[in-house]
């Protein structure tokens, strides 16, 4: 097993990754003091293929333990779905000493996280991610959140798991268009912080589509090093973690125009970072050739990178400045200078965003 430690002083965690790990959680839940009474939150979809290890293991290990499912998709991450957890919680009455379960996606993850910081004030939560976004990215870092129908992740928390639990057989189940939207995210991490995660990326795709394990459990890790360095660094995106939103502010507003039915996260980051890199280059920040690396890859990859038919320009740049990340209407941007470095930007001239959009390589 491979552990990353996210350090954060008293709220430091371990990010555990291995194979066939998923049976291992009861008796690791019981190492970390987890009070009896806990909850796995999850959808139909996981719950069908893992659940029945995951409450397992948590039994035999003394537990009492009870399944919450929730439907599957980005659409459901809402107030309304956090209102029926609450209720379950409190029908089978978990309180300030009980831990919740988080099994499945970035969805899962989310939501579960959001209700563990407010219910009874903040319980403790556990992050079983089993999708490949959710592992490298989502799961880590403490960000909770539900979407608004006005823009994604517009409700939420910081609020710090207290284990990351990656078991990487579960992505022999995930399908092919899931596994491909978390490449997105690995591709983000050696855009903004690893030129030699990039070139990997480049050289090894074969192994990467055959889930080789080892090269799985190198980009996950690494991924998860780039991330856990950032947060404990800057835990509340005061500064330095606004990197990590490299392509997100085009792409949470293409999720947001397309009411999220369109197009995966990961798939919406991807034509993001790959316009983000061309706003940069107009800027003289970043070498075409550069750009057109990024557009390379994301390809290799099967990836979006052109602006999806249908969308109304102006209404994604409106979209864009409802953004959490913008202040005072102003947008910011996290635009590369270099593959393996990126920088914060604002200021941006939206008439340079909209040109962006129009031009073609």
């Amino acid at each position: 097993m491979e552990i990353v430690k996210v350090k954060l002083k008293d709220r430091s965690y371990d990010i555990c990754i291995g194979n066939k790990i998923l049976k291992g959680i009861g008796q690791r839940l019981r190492s970390i003091g987890i009070s009896p009474k806990t909850a796995v939150i999850s959808n139909p979809t996981v719950y069908k293929l893992y659940g029945k290890t995951v409450l397992d293991s948590i039994r035999s290990s003394g537990f009492d333990v009870i399944p919450i499912i929730i439907p599957d998709g980005e659409r459901y991450k809402d107030i309304s779905t956090v209102e029926g957890i609450y209720g379950e919680l409190l029908k089978h009455r978990l309180d300030r000493k009980s831990a919740i379960i988080a099994l499945g996606g970035g969805v899962i993850g989310d939501i579960t996280g959001f209700v563990a910081s407010t219910y009874m004030r903040g319980i403790s939560y556990i992050q079983v991610p089993t999708t490949l976004l959710a592992q490298v990215d989502s799961s880590v870092g403490g960000k909770t959140g539900v979407n608004h129908k006005l823009g994604k992740n517009m409700i939420g928390t910081f609020y710090q798991p207290k284990l990351v639990w990656i078991d990487i057989d579960t992505l022999n189940t995930l399908p092919k268009r899931e596994f491909l939207s978390g490449l997105a995210e690995v591709i983000k991490y050696g855009v903004i912080k690893d030129k030699g995660l990039f070139g990997f990326l480049e050289n090894n795709p074969e192994k990467i589509f055959s889930l080789n394990k080892n090269t799985l459990s190198y980009i996950i890790k690494r991924s998860c090093e780039i991330k856990a360095e950032v947060v404990s660094k800057d835990e509340r995106e005061s500064g330095l973690r606004a990197i990590l939103n490299y392509g997100h502010t085009i792409g949470h507003a293409i999720e947001t125009v397309t009411r999220y039915k369109r197009f995966l996260h990961g798939e919406a980051v991807a034509i993001g970072m790959y316009f983000e890199a061309k706003i940069a280059e107009m800027l003289n920040f970043f070498k075409k050739r550069n750009v057109l690396k990024i557009k390379a890859l994301l390809d290799s990859y099967g990836l979006p990178s052109e602006m999806p038919s249908g969308i109304n320009v102006n209404t994604l740049t409106t979209c864009m400045k409802l953004d959490k990340k913008a202040v005072a209407g102003e947008l910011r941007f996290i635009l590369p200078e270099k593959i393996g470095k990126v920088n914060i930007q604002k200021g941006i001239d939206i008439k340079i965003i909209r040109e962006a959009f129009r031009i073609k390589d």
